[in-house]
């Protein structure tokens, strides 16, 4: 196994689509690229303003940030301490929350959405944690020589940490078991 067995059946549809060949040339492949631009920024859109919603609800204050990253939208909010209730352990609360903003954008457009959401900064800190552990743990192999298992981790987790992974030569990763238990095992070459 490798890491492309983290891809999710929303990446396998984007990749399939990106992978398809224009008839119109370069300035098709441009035209293309500005749909997707302005159908991105239009999702962000969409899930700002229904994350605003949410936020008054809640009488929580936030500042929300728009982004376009690769192919997906991001949305970020950031602001007071009450936010890390609104990630909740291990960030369970939210990816349930991304969950259902994807959904609130694809009941407006009809289109599923790859949007990616970020709450007081916990993804991009869980990033920056998970590609350090991965360097760390590829470099003990590659001086150990013996296989590391890292913890169950969701398949967001697994690709940053198979990414970290893939930039040490002498070292490849693999996914192993079954969800929720799927994790990373390190080994050498």
């Amino acid at each position: 196994m490798t890491d492309a067995d983290t891809t999710t059946e929303r990446d396998v549809d984007t990749e399939l689509d990106a992978a398809r060949p224009s008839e119109g040339g370069a300035e098709t492949d441009a035209d293309d690229f500005d749909d997707q631009e302005e159908r991105l920024v239009a999702e962000g859109e969409i899930a700002g303003d229904y994350l605003e919603e949410l936020l008054d609800l809640l009488d929580f204050d936030g500042d929300i940030d728009l982004d376009v990253e690769g192919n997906r939208a991001v949305v970020s909010i950031d602001g007071s301490d009450d936010l890390n209730k609104l990630v909740g352990r291990g960030g369970e609360v939210l990816d349930a929350l991304q969950e259902l903003t994807r959904l609130a954008v694809h009941q407006k457009t009809g289109v599923r959405s790859r949007l990616m959401l970020d709450i007081a900064s916990w993804r991009r800190r869980r990033r920056e944690e998970l590609a350090a552990l991965g360097d760390k743990v590829a470099r003990r192999v590659l001086e150990s020589g013996e296989r590391e298992e890292l913890a169950p981790m969701t398949p967001f987790e697994r690709k940053i940490v198979h990414d970290a992974v893939a930039a040490v030569p002498g070292v490849h990763s693999e996914s192993e078991g079954v969800e929720p238990a799927r994790r990373v095992v390190v080994l050498h070459d």
